[in-house]
């Protein structure tokens, strides 16, 4: 199990450009103590017996059906568009 030293906290604190003060050092030593110590774990289940199972969550359709709906009160809608075409919402071309 690897351990992390309070200079490697602040290096890495450094390179993620936080500010963590004196105060807070042994308290975020403990916290990234306990990820690694997790992750350890993890890394070490056994997986024996068991078959690779990428993509198994993509078995049904996340998509929702697009469906036009009007909306009643578009004048209202329209009333905190910058510039409003055609009783619709003109915005910025961003695409050439």
């Amino acid at each position: 199990m690897a351990s992390v030293s309070k200079e490697e906290l602040l290096h890495i604190a450094r390179l993620a450009d936080l500010e963590i003060k004196d105060d807070e050092i042994d308290n975020y030593l403990a916290n990234l103590q306990d990820i690694l110590n997790f992750a350890d774990i993890v890394n070490n289940a056994n997986t024996e017996g068991l078959e690779e199972t990428i993509g198994e969550a993509d078995k049904f359709n996340v998509f929702r059906k697009d469906d036009v709906k009007v909306f009643e009160d578009n004048k209202a809608l329209l009333q905190n568009a910058k510039e409003q075409e055609r009783n619709m919402f003109k915005i910025p071309k961003v695409i050439e």
